[in-house]
């Protein structure tokens, strides 16, 4: 299966303005970017996202499957974004068919900047099958929440974005396999699906379901490249090359570069985590992924909850500090109460669960 090409597009992330602050005087600070970037399929406008633009060709890639419009990875040929004009042309090999129709329809959903989705929110739910076996145990879920605690980000520096983490506990241990931040919480886990539908091209766009476990995986191909690590950290790199005929080879240092930890994708192992409400488009996109648990720092909604139950995915909110509800799926949560913080005395109440929050960089 041959992989697309992409470019590696960069921009700033912030910029610096002069602010007054509460002493009336004027002070430096940091602001996140929020550009417009707008997408051709085949020389067709398609739709215009606003993002904050770390890796807008992963941004795309994951748009066009969690909007089912692209069944399998190999049928982009290329994603190349310019940010000179605030573009990002998609080739694909065949054409989308019905792509008037399938875009006809559009639901505005409660994502940040009003995030959509085309065709109907529920269409291809009941399809969708995430691994019976998978589980996350007390210990994981606080290691998952201080590891989100401790990434640096731009929320750090500049605040105004949204982050959404994808991690593994093959290991044992909680371990964070890609961070995102973005002007929206929906661009964010739209990039993590890009990501994981390059590192594994049999991801079905219908069936949330990763390839069962034992199968197959595409091989990571060692980049003689180097560059900044996926969260900057200047890290040595390993390009996913996948199956790209050898004459390609020369392009692996514009193809989006990640840490590859591990090399594959076991789909029982991952929790997906977002600093944003578990909303039905959320939870949706999150099992469109294959990924049977969410963990949140925010709360979870109606509709949210309704389909996370129907399609076995354990949905876990307001999971700051050693606090958190379980609110779907309890029996894939290993409790471990002797983990617990000490529950709050009678009558804190609020106070007692704002000051347990107050640590979060969120």
């Amino acid at each position: 299966m041959n992989l697309p090409y992409l470019t590696r597009a960069q921009a700033p992330l912030t910029s610096q303005i002069e602010a007054v602050n509460e002493h009336g005087a004027l002070q430096s600070v940091s602001i996140p970017a929020e550009r417009a970037l707008t997408v051709y399929v085949d020389r067709r406008e398609l739709v215009t996202l606003m993002t904050l633009g770390a890796h807008p060709e992963l941004l795309v890639l994951g748009y066009l499957r969690n909007q089912r419009l692209v069944r399998q990875v190999s049928d982009i040929e290329s994603i190349t974004v310019d940010w000179e004009v605030g573009a990002a042309a998609v080739k694909t090999r065949h054409g989308i068919e019905d792509i008037e129709e399938k875009t006809a329809h559009r639901v505005v959903t409660t994502g940040c900047g009003q995030g959509s989705v085309f065709g109907g929110l529920m269409d291809e739910v009941d399809q969708i099958a995430l691994p019976p076996a998978a589980r996350i145990t007390q210990g994981q879920l606080y290691g998952l929440v201080n590891a989100i605690r401790l990434t640096e980000s731009t929320y750090k520096s500049a605040g105004s974005v949204h982050a959404c983490a994808l991690f593994s506990t093959a290991s044992g241990v909680s371990e964070q396999l890609l961070f995102i931040e973005d002007v929206g919480r929906h661009n964010a886990i739209d990039t993590i699906a890009g990501w994981m539908w390059w590192m594994t091209p049999t991801l079905p766009t219908a069936c949330g379901s990763l390839p069962p476990e034992g199968a197959a995986a595409p091989a990571a191909r060692q980049s003689r490249f180097r560059g900044p690590d996926w969260q900057g950290t200047g890290a040595p790199l390993a390009a996913v090359c996948g199956s790209l005929p050898e004459g390609d080879l020369a392009k692996v240092d514009k193809v989006a570069a990640v840490d590859v930890r591990p090399s594959t994708l076991d789909a029982a192992s991952l929790v997906f985590y977002t600093t944003g409400r578990l909303t039905s488009e959320m939870v949706i996109k999150s099992a469109q992924m294959g990924v049977p648990i969410v963990v949140s720092r925010s709360g979870i909604t109606q509709m949210g909850h309704q389909v996370a139950q129907a399609v076995g995915l354990c949905a876990i909110g307001r999971a700051t500090n050693k606090r958190f509800l379980c609110y779907t799926h309890p029996r894939r949560l290993v409790l471990q109460p002797a983990l617990a913080a000490q529950p709050p005395a009678a009558g804190a109440g609020a106070g007692a669960e704002k000051e347990s929050r107050s640590s979060d960089p969120y």
